[in-house]
């Protein structure tokens, strides 16, 4: 049974390209909005990768929505971490939430917490200190969003990529203190992470504020064993009402497929990933 809510369906550039720069925007975009999607989400892997400006105006002449994403590379740290690191980590944020204001985005979503890739051993009391200095690290970062709108979406990763936050549960707990800020949830974690992915969906609830999908190896949505009515009824009950972002990765660059695990294709091509997956998600969540 389709979903009861329409949402907007959008392509992450990372499908094609790493890192996204003006060039490869004022290729790609005109065929994403003649395939359909409803938007593009950006991934900001460095402040002046892509000019805001200008994506800004190409999207608005292709009637495209945006969303973007905050990319936590090596230095990125908010906990756990010496207290330079953590300003330079913030003002990365501020400059991503920035760039999202720029291209009218609300949300800027991603592991806003820990390098990707960075994994320790830790108690449960040092792990609650670790949430504790997240939520009076992201503080701040979440008013300068509030004055521009946008809002901060913090993404649980697969134990693999991170040892912090692995599910929604300790997501919610570790963001408890700063009710401004929401999860993004990917199903390609999830389905690693949570043992019901459509029960964790609804235990976020209310604190959803965005969300990425591919199948389970990373390829096109519906390609896979995902519970795909199950995942869009409990969106549904969550009353989650943003967009929905096919997120996967070329194998091009050796950097980001070598941090994605990208060892063999996931699709008959990178183009097949994003329109077979559109047709996966215009059947179970008819476009907005």
């Amino acid at each position: 049974m389709p979903s009861r809510i329409r949402r907007a369906l959008g392509v992450n550039t990372w499908v094609w390209t790493s890192p996204l720069t003006d060039e490869s925007l004022r290729r790609l975009a005109p065929t994403i909005k003649d395939w359909g999607f409803d938007l593009i989400e950006l991934p900001v892997e460095n402040l002046g990768d892509w000019d805001p400006v200008a994506a800004a105006a190409l999207l608005a002449d292709l009637g495209l929505g945006a969303t973007v994403t905050l990319v936590m590379g090596p230095g990125r740290e908010l906990v756990a971490t010496d207290p330079a690191t953590v300003r330079v980590t913030q003002d990365y944020l501020r400059g991503v939430i920035d760039a999202a204001h720029t291209v009218g985005a609300s949300v800027i979503a991603g592991p806003a917490y820990a390098s990707v890739g960075r994994t320790w051993r830790m108690s449960e009391a040092e792990r609650a200190g670790c949430y504790d200095e997240l939520a009076a690290h992201l503080a701040p970062v979440a008013a300068h969003g509030r004055e521009a709108g946008v809002s901060i979406a913090v993404e649980p990763l697969n134990r693999y990529e991170t040892s912090l936050i692995n599910t929604v549960d300790q997501a919610l707990t570790a963001l408890a203190d700063v009710p401004e800020v929401g999860l993004l949830l990917d199903v390609y974690h999830m389905n690693i992470e949570e043992t019901d992915v459509p029960a964790a969906i609804r235990r976020a609830g209310s604190r959803i504020a965005h969300v990425q999908v591919c199948a389970n190896d990373r390829g096109a949505p519906g390609a896979d064993h995902l519970p795909w009515p199950e995942i869009v009824a409990a969106l549904d009950d969550a009353e989650y009402t943003g967009p929905v972002c096919i997120e996967s990765f070329t194998a091009e660059n050796a950097t980001i497929a070598t941090a994605a695990s990208i060892w063999r294709p996931l699709a008959a091509s990178q183009d097949a990933i994003a329109v077979d997956g559109l047709a996966h998600l215009q059947a179970v969540m008819p476009p907005a």
